[in-house]
This record gives structure tokens, sequence and C-alpha cells, in this order.
């Protein structure tokens, strides 16, 4: 588990592709005091696990489902990626619970300053917005962001200058792809609620209702 609060920028050093996957290697400069093998570390809020360790660097092996899932596929030798370490019991939750597990890809659409920050409107598929609701939390390549304005297909976030120095978000290009992952939480509720809202619509059209609509919300003064 993570929290989305990134603790450094690491360097990509190599990126080594096979049919079994690939294999990153990753300078991480101060994140490394007291890793240990098989540790957790979110690259770009994929997690991913330490296979081998030197001085301050680590490597981690991608399997071809997070290949195909996530952006880390595209990175080089030089490329900038966000890091977190997994969370201990007892440290400060300063974002949203955050599990590494990436929905989607997104794609950065535009961008315009609004006083010291930068808005970003991120372009998302449908399996991600469905789980995007206004000033909830998201996280952007591993960073929890709240989520300013949504849409159908895409949602904007503002940008501070104290993550924009301290992560890579700001320095992408419009159109580069970004790794989502919608609030957990949401995924909670829907799988728990999801059963008894279908129960709910059975019965309705058993007893010759139509269910709950718009129409019908509006029809009643509640929409």
């Amino acid at each position: 588990m993570f929290s989305g609060i990134i603790e450094v920028l690491g360097e990509v050093r190599s990126m080594a592709s096979s049919e079994s996957g690939a294999r990153i290697s990753i300078s991480a400069g101060e994140l490394m005091k007291g890793v240990r093998l098989g540790d957790s570390i979110a690259i770009n809020g994929a997690c991913m696990t330490v296979v081998a360790f030197e001085g301050s660097k680590f490597e981690a092996d991608i399997s071809p489902e997070s290949l195909r899932m996530t952006n880390l596929g595209g990175l080089k030798a030089g490329d900038k990626v966000n890091l977190e370490r997994a969370l201990a019991l007892g440290d400060r939750l300063g974002g949203h619970m955050v599990s590494g597990h990436i929905d989607g890809m997104g794609k950065i659409r535009d961008r315009r300053a609004d006083g010291d920050s930068i808005w970003l409107t991120v372009e998302a598929p449908a399996e991600v917005m469905r789980y995007v609701v206004f000033k909830g939390s998201i996280a952007v390549d591993g960073i929890s962001l709240t989520v300013a304005t949504c849409d159908e297909d895409s949602f904007s976030i503002a940008i501070i200058p104290h993550t924009s120095e301290h992560t890579t978000l700001t320095a992408k290009r419009d159109g580069a792809v970004v790794n989502l992952e919608a609030d957990l939480v949401g995924k909670y509720v829907e799988k728990l609620v999801s059963p008894h809202a279908q129960a709910a619509r059975a019965d309705s059209t058993q007893a010759g209702g139509d269910g709950v609509s718009m129409d019908k919300l509006k029809e009643h003064g509640y929409a």
C-alpha cells in the first residue's frame, strides 16, 4: 500500500526487454536507505518488487501485463520516474490509499497556468472515469491528486509548485501517457452495492415498475 506522496525522483539507468517481460534498473538515491530484497517500490505509481540492489540503485522485473497496462514499457535510460516505498504501519497517510495497481493509462490533453499552479487536463478511459468524482482523489503516475473538474472522458488537476518541483508530471508534454489509479474505496463500494442494485431493479421490473431513472427522479422533485 502507498499514499501517493512521491519520495524521490529516480533516474532510469537501463531497460532490458525480453520475451518474458523486462528488467529495469533505477538510480534512487536516498530512497535506498533500508531497502531490502523483496521490498515494494512504486515506479510511476506501479507497484514493483526489488529483485536486486547495490548502492543507490535497484532492479525490478516488469511482467508483460504491467508493460501492457502501464507506461513503464516506454521508459529509456535517463528518464526520470516518480518513486515511493510501500507504507509501514504507523506512517502518516499524507495522500490517499493507493494500491500500486494501475487501472489504465490516460493522456495529457492540455495545460494552463493558474497563479503559481498549473492545471492539467487528462483524457482517461471509461473504466477509470466511472470512479472519478469532483473533489475526489486519483493517482496520476503515482501522485495523489485532487480532481478539480471532470466530465465524461477527462478530468483536470491543479499542480502546485512543490509537486511540480518534486515529480515528473509538469515536465511531461501534451500527449504524454500517464498511469492512472482510481480511488480504491470507490471500487469496493461498487462491488458491494452492485448485487443489491441489480436485485432492486429485478424486483421493480417484476412489480411492473421501470426502476429508478433521471426522469422518475425529476417527476418526484429529486433532480
